[in-house]
């Protein structure tokens, strides 16, 4: 891209953050949320913009004025958010959630492949339940029995285990989003992996007319664990392809902007593998109900509803031309 087609392409998006600038400089009035959702997308941008030019047009004048612009920009937007609570307030309500808006599409695919590594293993298991020594590890396969579920509620370090279930969901979840570097098939392998244990453990218990009970201590953690890894397979596969096609930009600059916004959805995840690591932890094991358990399980999914509903409002009202 020439440095005439750079300014042209994206001259009007810095004119409008401009007139930003002069507004709120000018009224001196604190921003509003709609304001701030405008002003933040338009400084994101104008920030891409200046690391682009710094690396391709440096001896340019576009490259000093882009960063002018984006430092007056940067302290005018956050002089009012000083606070980390504030900082995280905006992050979750609007930041996290137009992200996840916007990559929608990627995190759907990491569902589907999650979904037919589940179905493939689910099948073949079902067909022979000696396949799931080949598709568990040894030590998981060897160590699971469906007559024993449910027997130990209680007697379990419900602190321990929560820790040790929430370190490594995040550490899937890591991986997944770290995958992207390989093109997104580093991603694939471990969504469709994960599906595939998940599919061979049903199927088993399906074997042993187990089902009902099997789910009961799936679902409660599983319908939030799974969303926060699929947020992060998405976010995986969302770099894996801009790389394989990076338009008008180099697999550099893609690499470098996509990791930025792909590191935002994989930290928006952190407070559903706590609250999945928790419910893991202190009630899948609890001696209560199977019932009680579903139930936690339709509690999850409604909050879960109800905040991507409530942030896509907002988002909409917004961004009204989405």
């Amino acid at each position: 891209m020439s440095i005439k087609q750079f300014v042209k392409q994206h001259r009007e998006e810095w004119k409008q953050l401009e007139q930003f600038v002069t507004k709120f400089t000018k009224s001196r009035r604190q921003l509003n949320e709609t304001d701030i959702e405008g002003f933040h997308h338009l400084y994101q941008k104008a920030a891409q913009h200046l690391s682009y030019s710094q690396t391709y047009f440096p001896k340019e004048d576009v490259t000093p004025y882009l960063n002018g612009l984006v430092s007056k920009s940067h302290n005018l937007l956050y002089k009012d958010q000083v606070s980390s609570f504030q900082q995280l307030r905006h992050f979750f309500t609007t930041t996290f959630i137009r992200l996840f808006i916007e990559q929608w599409k990627f995190i759907l695919i990491a569902m589907i492949l999650f979904t037919i590594g589940a179905l493939g293993s689910f099948l073949a298991v079902q067909n022979d339940p000696l396949h799931i020594y080949s598709i568990l590890p040894s030590n998981i396969a060897q160590s699971v029995d469906p007559e024993q579920l449910g027997k130990q509620d209680g007697a379990v370090d419900s602190s321990l285990m929560s820790a040790s279930i929430m370190t490594n969901n995040i550490q899937v979840a890591i991986l997944a989003f770290a995958g992207g570097v390989t093109f997104g098939l580093l991603t694939v392998y471990i969504l469709i992996y994960n599906g595939l244990l998940v599919g061979a453990l049903a199927a088993l218990f399906w074997h042993y007319g187990k089902s009902y009970e099997f789910w009961a201590y799936i679902v409660p953690h599983g319908m939030i664990e799974l969303t926060a890894i699929f947020i992060a397979g998405g976010a995986g596969l969302l770099m894996g392809y801009k790389l394989f096609v990076p338009g008008s930009y180099s697999r550099g600059y893609q690499l470098k902007l996509q990791a930025k916004r792909s590191v935002q959805l994989l930290l928006g995840t952190i407070p559903l593998f706590v609250i999945a690591g928790v419910i893991e932890g202190f009630i899948t094991p609890a001696a209560i109900s199977l019932e009680a358990k579903y139930i936690v399980a339709m509690l999850t999914v409604v909050g879960l509803i109800l905040y991507v509903l409530i942030g896509k409002l907002i988002f909409i009202k917004d961004n009204p031309s989405n």
